[in-house]
């Protein structure tokens, strides 16, 4: 893999579709973006974001990532990684609804392949369509890494469960129809159920969550006060919930890392052209060795981080499962970017620190990976984990 801010692809699906991709961010979502006023600050609406989901569906890119059956492309894996680098390199506000990540087909994840036909056809074929939205709702105020502490109970009653808890970060939920809610079945310690919910259902509150620091209001809380859900809603069979709700894994925590490499890029284009235009005492600020040195580490990294993370992918498209490789690329990437966005910021200077500044935003956006979909210590307890098992196989072989 060589070194390029803007990578061209040998494969002869994914190359027109990289290029139609960025015409369309840089283009036509740009202009969208413009004509309604839209930054990371916007409280966005369903009115502003289905006609984008609508778009991003006309031009092939929503639900892309899914079987043709399901109206998808069948993407690889590789090929998945490197729309996401490009939404993320492309610094649109709305690139997050043009693959269907924000309440869309990427959200629902993985109960495409759990789901009935009646849960298919009622809820999961009107998401591919952009006519639905979706959020996932696991996280509580005191189970986020420990999951297993949830207090959200489900009781059975009659033809259905009846749900009591408080689920917070529901990404998406403020314009979403339904979430996927991970319960605790009443009466057991370890036993945990999935159910499709409708928000405008009895007993069911979508309220709004805590802002996050990137600034964007996209996170909601989920309130269910014996709130009833059909048996019909039922993901799954009772106490497969959890493996449901944190199935995939390996694959989750591997696709996070193209959208943050995307970033990473994002702000290097920015700092090389901060450091081109900058007057510094009648010089260029790019001819300052501190800067050169700075730009170097920052494109080292992101090289780094962009080999390890598609060598992982191409595991997974080979039908491996990396493992321990998708924990260090979690936590090498994460916190690569991060050290590329501080650089970043250290480079536009004041201009750098300003509410509104692009590279500030990519700042808070990406300090938010060292935590999200597990934190940089419980990646490294995994890999010292795999590190142990590895150790105690070769122990055996000897």
């Amino acid at each position: 893999m060589t070194f390029s801010l803007r990578p061209a692809y040998d494969d002869p699906k994914l190359s027109p579709l990289v290029d139609k991709l960025r015409d369309y961010l840089s283009g036509e979502l740009a202009d969208y973006e413009d004509e309604h006023g839209i930054d990371h600050r916007t409280r966005l609406t369903r009115a502003v974001l289905e006609p984008v989901w609508q778009r991003s569906r006309e031009l092939g890119f929503y639900g892309i990532h899914l079987p043709v059956e399901l109206g998808g492309q069948g993407l690889t894996y590789t090929q998945l990684a490197a729309l996401k680098e490009e939404i993320g390199a492309g610094g649109r506000v709305l690139g997050h609804s043009v693959l269907g990540e924000m309440g869309g087909p990427l959200r629902a994840g993985d109960i495409f392949r759990h789901a009935t036909e009646h849960q298919l056809h009622k809820y999961l074929l009107p998401v591919v369509r952009g006519e639905r939205a979706c959020c996932f709702s696991l996280t509580e105020a005191d189970a986020g890494s420990d999951v297993f502490a949830m207090r959200t109970v489900a009781v059975r009653d009659g033809d259905g469960y009846r749900l009591t808890g408080h689920k917070v970060f529901s990404t998406a939920g403020p314009f979403a129809d339904f979430a996927i809610v991970i319960a605790r079945m009443d009466g057991t310690d370890k036993s945990y159920s999935a159910f499709i919910v409708d928000l405008d259902s009895p007993g069911c509150r979508v309220v709004d969550g805590a802002t996050p620091m990137s600034g964007e209001h996209i996170e909601s809380d989920v309130i269910l006060d014996d709130c009833h859900v059909p048996a019909a809603n039922l993901l799954g069979q009772e106490g497969e919930g959890m493996r449901i709700g944190l199935g995939r894994v390996t694959t989750n925590r591997l696709l996070h890392c193209p959208t943050l490499l995307g970033m990473a890029r994002r702000a290097i284009e920015l700092s090389l052209d901060r450091a081109r235009t900058r007057i510094v005492q009648g010089a260029p600020l790019m001819n300052l060795q501190a800067i050169q040195h700075k730009l170097a580490d920052m494109a080292t990294e992101y090289y780094a981080a962009r080999s390890m993370t598609y060598t992982a992918i191409a595991a997974l498209d080979r039908g491996e499962r990396p493992r321990l490789e998708a924990f260090m690329c979690k936590l090498f990437v994460a916190e690569a970017a991060f050290r590329i966005l501080d650089e970043a910021v250290q480079i536009h200077g004041k201009e750098g620190l300003t509410q509104g500044n692009e590279v500030e935003y990519l700042f808070r956006k990406v300090r938010m990976f060292r935590v999200l979909t597990g934190t940089s210590e419980i990646q490294r307890n995994g890999i010292a984990k795999g590190l142990a098992l590895l150790s105690d196989v070769a122990g055996h072989a000897s």
